[in-house]
C-alpha cells in the first residue's frame, strides 16, 4: 500500500518523529512524508507513532493509498523522488 503521512507535533517530539518516518518513508515537506510499504510495515509505523506522540496534543494523518498516486508540483520541489536509491 501506498502511504501518506501528515503530521503536526509538539516541537518537543517533532525531529524524534521526522527521523522515525524518514527511516520507513521518503520525506516530501516539512511535515510530510510518502512511500510504498507493506501491511506488516504499516502496523510497525503505526504503533511506532503512537508511542512517539502525545495523543492529547499532537496530531498525525495517515492517507492509504492502493497504488502510487500521480503527483503534481507547482514550484520548488524540496527533495525530488528521483533522489530515492
Amino acid at each position: 500500500m501506498y502511504l501518506v503521512i501528515v503530521y503536526d507535533v509538539n516541537v518537543k517530539r517533532v525531529n524524534r518523529v521526522k527521523k522515525f518516518l524518514r527511516q520507513h518513508l521518503h520525506w516530501v515537506q516539512n511535515s510530510v512524508f510518502e512511500g510504498e510499504v507493506t501491511r506488516a510495515e504499516f502496523e510497525r509505523i503505526k504503533a511506532n507513532i503512537r508511542e512517539l506522540i502525545d495523543e492529547d496534543e499532537d496530531s498525525v494523518v495517515i492517507y492509504k493509498l492502493r497504488s502510487m498516486p500521480r503527483r503534481e508540483v507547482l514550484g520548488m520541489e524540496k527533495n525530488p523522488m528521483e533522489d530515492i536509491i
